[in-house]
């Protein structure tokens, strides 16, 4: 039996997450926020009125049945696949990488390089230490505790993607410790660090002094992850 293609196991995340989701109409949003698709534009490859799309997103519509999920999945990677593919590559690119997407829930390559502190703005991140670098081309967002709990200092290294000029965003933090120290394997070192879910209070005292030793910067984010993810989709 052959392998599975991208497009179709990018599918099913979508709809399984659609419909395992307590809201809905706010993961709809959120893959339709990160395929940078308007409502209008889907409700068009719908063939429905945006007021549709408006309202299952809003809430104001019941959930929708499983030939609407399946309808809204399909015109998402159509119109993906018009645009030349962009996000489907991107999946593909977990995919080849080794990762499950319960380990790495986003990974991408800009296509200009991009300023750290704007990487910040987006997602609202709040900076730490400044690093030896100004600039990303790409971010990876892990969850942290499969990635040290699954992956060799190899595979760990594999989360770079094309370049380790990069931001890794690390979810499901306590204080940090962890994925900060599992980093002084890996070399060379990301250009940023942001720990996901802590406050500046919360991170481990010892965080600071391990970023200034590596020379990367270091920020702490409490943004809820699919508003971090809707952040990350604006950068180009």
């Amino acid at each position: 039996m052959g392998a599975v293609s991208p497009r179709t196991e990018l599918g099913k995340q979508i709809a399984g997450e659609i419909v395992m989701s307590e809201d809905p109409g706010a993961t709809i949003r959120k893959w339709r926020t990160d395929f940078d698709i308007s409502q209008t534009d889907l409700a068009e490859e719908l063939e429905v009125s945006s007021s549709v799309i408006s309202d299952y997103e809003s809430g104001r519509r019941s959930s929708p049945g499983v030939a609407m999920i399946e309808g809204i999945v399909e015109a998402l990677i159509s119109i993906d696949e018009r645009r030349g593919g962009d996000r489907i590559r991107q999946y593909a690119r977990v995919l080849s990488a080794g990762f499950q997407s319960d380990i790495v829930l986003d990974l991408r390559e800009y296509t200009a390089a991009v300023p750290i502190d704007r990487l910040y703005e987006v997602i609202g991140a709040e900076k730490i230490v400044d690093g030896e670098w100004d600039r990303v081309t790409g971010h990876t967002v892990v969850d942290s505790i499969r990635a040290i709990t699954n992956l060799t200092s190899e595979e760990f290294f594999h989360l770079y993607g094309q370049s380790t000029s990069r931001a890794l965003i690390f979810t499901e933090i306590s204080r940090g410790e962890s994925p900060l120290v599992a980093l002084r394997v890996v070399n060379p070192t990301p250009n940023a660090v942001v720990l996901h879910g802590i406050t500046r209070e919360e991170l481990w005292e010892h965080a600071p002094r391990l970023a200034r030793m590596d020379g990367y910067s270091l920020a702490v984010c409490t943004t809820p992850i699919d508003e971090m993810l809707e952040g990350l989709a604006t950068l180009p």
